[in-house]
């Protein structure tokens, strides 16, 4: 009990010795640097995923986006930064959470990496023995030597093709340069041709006016007239129309205009008077005539449709394009004309035989009449005698 007691004594003389020695050393300097010390060196080993949130990017993300993130995050929490989020403790959480990242990033492209050689080298191993037989960039077949002239050939044949490319694009380039250079002197011929006339008829113009050709000419010395006076129109462009037209000069599209409608009258007027001559009573002999006819007369009209195709493109105003000719109207219009023209003719010949009738008896009455005035004269004689 004795040897207890004092053991417990001891403990207790003990333990509050420590005890003050740990209060002095809490209160000093050192103690608190030492503490500080072991605060900053440690670290808190994170989960991935706990540094994928920090950094606020998905899982599976690449390392370029990574680095990015922590840039803007970087900008957002730095100490230095003077925003209003910055944190000393955040940019830490921050930083070591992007080291993290990028170390697990590093070690998955390393196995990768790694898987990916190995199964090339698995895939080399199983490789087939005949591999070597296709060498010679597949060309040929058979043992290896006849592959190897089968090659060879085939090398040459490559060879003169390339050859005869080249000198194919070689020729057509001079051809191309050839073509060139005669356009060149056929414009520049043009050209010349061209100041060589305004010259001739500059030197004409200066010696008619210095022999007096143009002084007698009425007008002289007046402003030319104008031919409209409505002020929409360009006078200089309406002027030299005018004047082209009072010389002859007509647009495309009116010489055009003026033929088709000069085709399309005479083929009526010849289809009328071909039907004309076939008759009204028409047999099988004269109704194949006037089928053979109808399909000339269609072949014609098609030609005449491709010109109003060309009239249309080239006509300035849309409200003056042209309709395409319908054959079967036409020719029910022929018929339709020729039906018309045989009852005129009948009209006209029955009152020409009523015409007739009327004069002939005219006539009978006259002559009976001048025989009774011939009787009676002859009565009256014999009873003068």
């Amino acid at each position: 009990m004795t040897t207890m007691k004092l053991v417990s004594v001891l403990l207790t003389h003990n333990t509050r010795n420590l005890l003050n020695f740990l209060v002095t050393l809490s209160n000093s300097p050192s103690y608190k640097l030492c503490n500080v010390c072991c605060y900053s060196t440690y670290k808190h080993k994170r989960n991935i995923k706990e540094c994928y949130q920090i950094l606020d990017v998905p899982e599976g993300c690449s390392a370029d986006e990574v680095r990015d993130s922590y840039r803007t995050l970087a900008k957002k929490y730095h100490p230095d930064s003077g925003t209003t989020t910055a944190s000393a403790t955040m940019f830490m959480q921050i930083d070591e959470a992007y080291r993290d990242l990028l170390t697990h990033l590093a070690k998955e492209s390393k196995n990768a990496q790694s898987m990916e050689d190995d199964e090339e080298k698995t895939s080399e191993r199983k490789v087939p023995q005949h591999r070597q037989y296709l060498s010679y960039e597949g060309v040929g077949f058979g043992t290896p030597s006849q592959r190897q002239r089968q090659y060879m050939q085939f090398r040459v044949d490559r060879a003169t093709d390339q050859v005869l490319d080249f000198r194919k694009q070689k020729l057509e380039r001079q051809y191309a340069e050839n073509s060139m250079i005669a356009k060149d002197v056929k414009h520049s011929k043009k050209i010349k041709i061209t100041q060589a006339i305004e010259r001739l008829v500059e030197d004409l113009i200066q010696e008619s006016m210095a022999k007096g050709d143009f002084d007698n000419l009425s007008g002289k010395g007046k402003p030319l007239e104008k031919f409209s006076s409505c002020p929409h129109i360009d006078p200089m462009t309406h002027n030299l129309n005018r004047i082209l037209i009072d010389n002859g000069y007509q647009p495309e599209w009116i010489v055009l205009q003026k033929e088709i409608r000069e085709t399309i009258d005479k083929l009526r007027q010849d289809l009328v008077a071909s039907r004309k001559k076939l008759g009204a009573p028409m047999a099988y002999r004269q109704e194949k005539q006037w089928t053979e006819i109808c399909e000339m007369f269609r072949e014609d009209v098609t030609q005449l449709n491709k010109r109003i195709n060309d009239f249309n493109l080239v006509v300035p105003l849309l409200s003056r394009q042209m309709v395409h000719f319908n054959v079967d109207k036409e020719v029910y219009r022929a018929e339709q004309a020729f039906l018309a023209l045989e009852e005129r003719m009948k009209t006209a010949n029955n009152t020409e035989g009523g015409e007739k009738v009327d004069n002939h008896q005219g006539k009978t009455t006259e002559v009976f009449l001048k025989w009774i005035k011939q009787l009676k004269n002859i009565i009256n004689v014999n009873k003068e005698k």
